[in-house]
């Protein structure tokens, strides 16, 4: 029997410790916005770390109270499901950049007055995980039983790895890859290229202006969304069905999948409210991510000191994160001789097919998970003393 997790309450971090970020630049203090869902055990070995995609943000699981609309990951995360909450402590955290309770552009710089807007430091994803990791101290916790994403919150768990290896006992890895191919890096500036010519935009201090660049985050959205489908999901869902049954020779809506992209770039735009800045700067997070940089562009030696266990799950029709790109991460960990298993999921979904229902992932994911739930509970017995 699944139950619900029900109704949940964010929390926020305050951190004044000065983060000093990648790029050079320092955040002289910052808020992280946090849910969690379960209880930490009396070692606190069964915590598991979520994080997110572009975007997402911390809301990974239950509801708010008087709204009806549940956390983007609910199917996967609860009372008897694959990450259930009866035995895992699961936390998620909105990003650094974000528009969601954690610092970002719209957020008010201290050292200002005003609103960041287009001043707020680029951010990377060796940043994310930085904070996350002053999240994790102040939870008490001394180490991730796993630390799970998909997509972009992949790319963050291949980066904890590799930052913080002593303090991540499993990485799941899903729908992701070490690196944004030169196509991938094009569709995201061609998104930015939509927001910042937007004539709301005013150079992001859009806020500011009392304005908000609609238009072109409609367009960044029909665009990015439109990369996660599959070609055969998209046609087994539309096709070339028209909306009126007939052609009307004009430039209006004429076909269903026209229509549908246009309602996912104006929901995103108006009822998500996703503010403009924190688009750019997640997708240039996306670019500039690429672990082996560091390393004379060998993966291998990047992963060199990951000590922990690995599941790397893709899927079929990803065109976006092709099954390929996983394999190049599963080789390097081979290399270096790592507890991995790997898992290609058939899916019609796409690069959306991490999100959605589907019993062959759910049963690897499930088992992997057991298997997490084993092992926490083998440590917190040799910890009491047990057998």
């Amino acid at each position: 029997m699944t139950d619900e997790i029900g109704i949940v309450t964010p929390q926020k971090l305050h951190v004044s410790t000065p983060l000093e970020m990648v790029s050079g630049s320092t955040l002289p203090q910052y808020d992280l916005a946090y849910e969690t869902y379960g209880s930490l055990n009396t070692d606190k070995s069964n915590a598991i770390l979520i994080c997110h995609a572009l975007s997402g943000n911390h809301h990974v699981a239950g509801q708010y109270e008087g709204e009806s609309t549940k956390g983007w990951w609910d199917g996967y995360i609860g009372p008897g499901k694959p990450i259930d909450t009866n035995q895992f402590f699961v936390v998620c955290s909105n990003n650094l950049g974000g528009c969601h309770g954690s610092t970002g552009p719209a957020s008010i710089n201290p050292l200002t007055g005003k609103v960041y807007g287009p001043d707020f430091p680029i951010v990377t994803c060796k940043d994310w995980v930085h904070s996350q990791n002053t999240l994790r101290q102040h939870l008490g916790i001394d180490a991730w039983a796993a630390v799970i994403g998909g997509s972009m919150g992949g790319m963050q768990v291949l980066q904890w790895a590799i930052d913080y290896p002593d303090q991540i006992r499993h990485a799941i890895v899903i729908a992701a890859a070490p690196k944004l191919s030169a196509q991938n890096i094009a569709f995201n500036e061609v998104a930015r290229r939509a927001i910042m010519t937007d004539p709301e935009f005013h150079e992001g201090r859009f806020i500011e202006a009392g304005t908000t660049p609609k238009r072109g985050l409609a367009l960044a959205r029909m665009l990015g969304h439109l990369t996660y489908l599959s070609d055969d999901m998209m046609g087994s869902k539309f096709g070339r069905e028209l909306r009126e049954g007939k052609l009307n020779y004009n430039f209006d809506v004429e076909f269903q999948v026209e229509s549908y992209l246009r309602y996912q770039g104006e929901k995103f735009a108006t009822k998500q409210n996703f503010d403009a800045n924190t688009y750019l700067l997640m997708t240039k997070a996306l670019d500039y991510f690429d672990p082996a940089a560091d390393f004379d562009d060998d993966l291998s030696k990047a992963l060199s000191k990951a000590t922990a266990k690995f599941l790397i799950i893709s899927f079929t029709t990803d065109w976006r994160f092709s099954p390929d790109r996983s394999h190049e991460i599963v080789k390097a960990l081979l290399d270096n001789d790592a507890d991995i298993s790997y898992a290609e999921v058939n899916s019609q979904h796409g690069h959306d097919a991490f999100l959605l229902p589907n019993d062959h992932y759910e049963g690897v994911f499930r088992a992997y998970i057991d298997r997490i739930h084993a092992e926490s509970n083998q440590q917190t017995k040799t910890k009491s003393g047990g057998a």
